[in-house]
């Protein structure tokens, strides 16, 4: 039996719990639901509806770039250090891309050591070689001798013929982005060749390539920037580093992990993921299923799965051993009197004698181990299944249901952006709740307090998503079959756009929670001062700029926001005075 300092006692755990709805915490109480301590109505004036959602969105740390503007940079970076550092702008690309175009490092390293850095990336303030009257020089290739206008060199002024220069060049396009080092021929010169020798000597198709292979070094190459690993996508993101947050959201709607690539999988940090997703593909969880499953042909050793109700197994040809599934002995040895086709008496009576008990604590090890694995996943899974319907659900609503429903109730599409807030909070939603399946599989389990904290916070987030996911999908269809407008739509919006606020903030606070470990529960099971002390301070008031109001929370049962308002216990959401049922949840006011 579990001992207390194993087990949350209820009143932390409702503490904690109101902490996660009311997004307060010691130093800023809040209340989800301080836009709404005006009419409900004024949230959604049109003047200002696109100012509100924009507002809610956390400040991005990234950019997303298409070709033309990685061009533009990069011309950019190559204007700025040419300017700087007096050079050639074919001099400025050859150093930015030894320097992985970084406008930084590149002057770091020229003011410290100029000489130093001409040499090491190739670039010669003079030539090597001389020949300043000849009229015929003799290519270092091919041997031939050609009058100077067929003879070209790089600036170590080594001399070799156009053709010769063209074999070189093209076959070096052709073998790769390491073109974009390209040396001088000669094996003891490390002159570079810039893209003004390719342009003079490369045909039209290899020009292209030279400058593709350049453009994706600016990205590739660039530790600020990197492809959108989404099939098919041709856009870059530039990152700037700082919020701690690495989830960056392409315009080709695929969001992923900068840290890691892999898709987005805030609450859960990349080394879990990693395990994760090694664990959903490894070889080890076929072995726990067969070692959970089946058992070894006494004569062959090959894994059998039993699939009949009698115990009386024959082993597949060439070996068509017959044997006891219990005791694994010959059928030839078994019958009445051992306990016929469902029993062994000889199985019991070693199992007695502890003969099995090693095996059968392995198998049965691996069946729990082989269960919980499959609880976790099957839940990570279908909630991936509904992101990706939601997804779906999105793009119809986007393109097509909007402008029908903006026909059928009189309305601008501008006053139902709601609709398109709701379903894009429900695909994140749904992507949060997927991972922290994959965060409760790894969550120690002899850290009881933490798990069943996490536990209830993960099923009142799901609760509040079904909700959510529920008005969106089932209640919006009405107006959508609906002929002309209806009188209850105003109603329709103002719950969907407060079940998604409240769905929102929830899903921000538990994602916070996770990602600090829980810290809000020690390891001993009790809650932590600081959630005691936001409890307590539940009842300080937050003002909401620019309109001299404020929303108080009071330590009621019925927690009143004001004189006109109720906050339900259930969701939070903010009821006129009069209502006996909360318009969110339906729960009955006590």
């Amino acid at each position: 039996m579990d001992s207390e300092d194993d087990m949350h006692d209820a009143n932390d755990i409702e503490s904690l719990d109101d902490d996660f709805y009311s997004g307060e915490t010691e130093d800023a109480p809040m209340d989800y639901y301080s836009d709404y301590d005006d009419e409900p109505d004024d949230y959604f004036d049109d003047a200002d509806d696109s100012d509100r959602i924009e507002s809610r969105r956390p400040e991005q740390n990234f950019t997303i770039l298409n070709e033309s503007d990685i061009q533009q940079r990069q011309e950019d970076d190559i204007t700025r250090v040419a300017t700087v550092l007096s050079i050639s702008r074919v001099a400025a690309s050859i150093l930015l891309r030894h320097y992985n175009w970084s406008v930084g490092k590149v002057h770091d390293a020229w003011f410290a050591e100029e000489d130093r850095v001409r040499k090491t990336v190739g670039l010669l303030e003079k030539p090597v070689v001389q020949f300043p009257n000849a009229r015929e020089l003799a290519c270092g290739i091919c041997f031939e001798s050609y009058p100077r206008p067929r003879i070209e060199s790089a600036a170590c002024g080594h001399p070799y013929c156009i053709s010769c220069w063209e074999g070189y060049i093209s076959t070096s396009i052709n073998d790769g982005p390491g073109c974009l080092m390209l040396r001088c021929p000669d094996p003891t010169c490390g002159a570079a060749v810039g893209q003004d020798m390719i342009n003079l000597l490369a045909p039209d198709e290899d020009k292209e390539k030279y400058a593709r292979y350049l453009l994706r070094s600016y990205v590739e190459d660039n530790k600020k920037t990197k492809w959108c690993p989404a099939p098919g996508c041709e856009y870059a993101v530039n990152f700037d580093a700082g919020s701690g947050n690495y989830d960056v959201s392409c315009l080709c709607s695929y969001s992923f992990c900068w840290n890691c690539t892999e898709e987005a999988h805030r609450p859960v940090d990349c080394g879990t993921v990693a395990k994760w997703i090694l664990k959903n593909s490894a070889e080890s969880e076929n072995m726990n299923w067969i070692l959970a499953n089946s058992k070894p042909c006494p004569k062959c050793k090959r894994p059998i799965e039993k699939n009949q109700g009698c115990m009386h197994m024959t082993c597949t040809p060439p070996c068509k051993f017959e044997f006891c599934w219990l005791c694994l002995g010959a059928w030839s040895d078994h019958g009445e009197r051992t306990g016929g086709f469902y029993a062994c008496n000889r199985y019991e009576a070693a199992k007695q004698e502890g003969v099995y008990d090693e095996a059968e604590r392995r198998r049965e090890m691996a069946k729990n181990s082989l269960e919980r694995y499959t609880h976790y996943y099957e839940r990570w899974a279908s909630n991936q299944s509904s992101r990706q319907k939601a997804l779906a659900d999105l793009h119809q609503m986007q393109t097509v249901h909007i402008e029908k429903l903006s026909d059928t109730q009189c309305q601008p599409e501008s006053q139902l952006k709601f609709i398109t807030e709701a379903w894009l909070q429900i695909v994140e939603c749904r992507r949060v709740l997927k991972w922290t399946y994959a965060y409760g599989f790894y969550l120690p389990e002899h850290e009881h307090a933490k798990k069943q904290f996490f536990e209830y916070l993960q099923g009142e987030a799901e609760s509040g998503l079904e909700r959510l996911h529920q008005c969106a999908e089932k209640e919006l269809q009405q107006y959508l079959n609906a002929d002309g407008p209806s009188k209850e739509f105003n109603d329709f919006r103002t719950k969907l756009a407060g079940l998604t606020s409240v769905t929102r903030n929830y899903f921000e606070n538990l994602v916070r929670a996770l990602e600090n470990g829980l810290a809000d529960v020690d390891c001993n099971g009790a809650a932590s001062s600081k959630a005691t002390t936001s409890k307590n301070a539940a009842g300080s008031s937050k003002g909401r700029g620019g309109r001299g109001k404020g929303t108080t929370r009071s330590s009621s049962s019925n927690r009143m926001t004001d004189d006109n308002y109720w906050s339900c216990e259930h969701c939070t959401y903010a009821n006129a005075r009069s209502a006996t049922t909360c318009t969110m949840c339906q729960q009955q006011r006590r």
